[in-house]
């Protein structure tokens, strides 16, 4: 059975997703099309060639008989109402990143999974799926022993147009706080940022860099560094002290060079590029697990438990240096 899957939302990453699903991925096709901008469904289908139909409304695509599965890649404010409705018509979906705006608007989403009795969303965590960490979990998990502290860095280039302190976290630090837990499969109890200095980079107002600091709940200590505009690359960094050494995340392959007297190797310029492998194994996942009729990856309770240290993170950015304590809901055995 091919799966027959509805794309809202055809911005960047909308589209990316389509072309993969159409030219990289097996067992899926975009069937339907859907959005808000007046032609620019059309421009899709046309652009990638699509055998889609282009819907007038989400809600008729969410409905439309031929759609087996939803892929959610509108503004984040559209994601809960829509993964709602697909929940309601007992769609699978998937949803890039964040499930909700709000803590409790991602409690509503889980709610409906709970009422429903089965999971249907996966959550577009795609560093669950890049090779990297898989590898540094497994390491993680067999050969350092107890971890005892994680430094990690997220730097940027430039800090896009409109970027703003709360988006340093809800949408840069986010990808962390999620990653972080599934690779120490622990939760966090309390929340603190620091400010070192200033970068002049950055316009006037922003935090930038600033240093996330999380606790989990036995203890293991860990530092984000988020620096939205470091200048010489897109540089995602993690390690993890343990009690019997130390892991590093892989570097993204690239060729080293010996020239002019120099030795040099490049630096990814573009997020895009380091995870393009992650995007691809984390929708070939979604579309295997749907037509199995089973569920799995990131789950509606993780984007929940994301969204509550998220709102934590930005509590504690109004007062730099006090720590602000993290209360998460006892996990439903639906999640477990």
């Amino acid at each position: 059975m091919t799966l027959g899957i509805g794309v809202i939302g055809t911005g960047m990453i909308g589209r990316d997703h389509a072309r993969r699903i159409e030219k990289t991925l097996t067992g899926g096709r975009i069937v339907a099309v859907n959005d808000v901008v007046p032609g620019a469904a059309a421009d899709a289908i046309k652009e990638l060639g699509l055998g889609a139909t282009d819907h007038i409304s989400p809600e008729d695509l969410i409905a439309a008989p031929e759609v087996d599965a939803v892929l959610v890649t509108s503004s984040a404010p559209t994601h809960e109402a829509l993964v709602l409705q697909a929940i309601a018509a007992g769609k699978p979906v998937f949803c890039e990143k964040p499930l909700a705006t709000s803590v409790a608007g991602a409690q509503r989403i889980v709610g409906a999974e709970l009422a429903a009795g089965r999971r249907l969303v996966q959550v577009g965590f795609m560093r669950r799926f890049d090779s990297g960490y898989r590898a540094l979990k497994r390491v993680v998990e067999s050969e350092l022993g107890a971890p005892l502290m994680v430094h990690a860095a997220h730097r940027n280039v430039a800090a896009g147009p409109g970027f703003s302190n709360e988006m340093a976290i809800y949408e840069t630090a986010i990808h962390e706080i999620d990653v972080l837990r599934w690779l120490l499969n622990e939760e966090y109890v309390s929340a603190q940022i620091i400010l070192p200095c200033m970068t002049s980079n950055a316009k006037k107002g922003d935090m930038d860099p600033q240093i996330v600091l999380l606790e989990t709940a036995s203890g293991v200590r860990i530092d984000i560094e988020v620096f939205a505009n470091c200048v010489y690359g897109y540089d995602i960094q993690c390690e993890v002290v343990g009690e019997l050494g130390l892991a590093r995340l892989p570097e993204p392959e690239a060729v080293p060079m010996r020239k002019a007297g120099q030795f040099s190797r490049p630096i990814l310029q573009d997020w895009k590029e380091r995870f393009i492998r992650a995007y691809d194994i984390e929708l070939q996942y979604f579309i295997d697990t749907v037509r199995r009729g089973e569920a799995g990856g990131p789950s509606s309770w993780d984007g929940y438990v994301a969204s509550v240290v998220a709102d934590a993170c930005v509590e504690a950015q109004k007062q730099p240096g006090k720590v602000v304590d993290i209360a998460i809901r006892q996990r439903p055995a639906l999640y477990s």
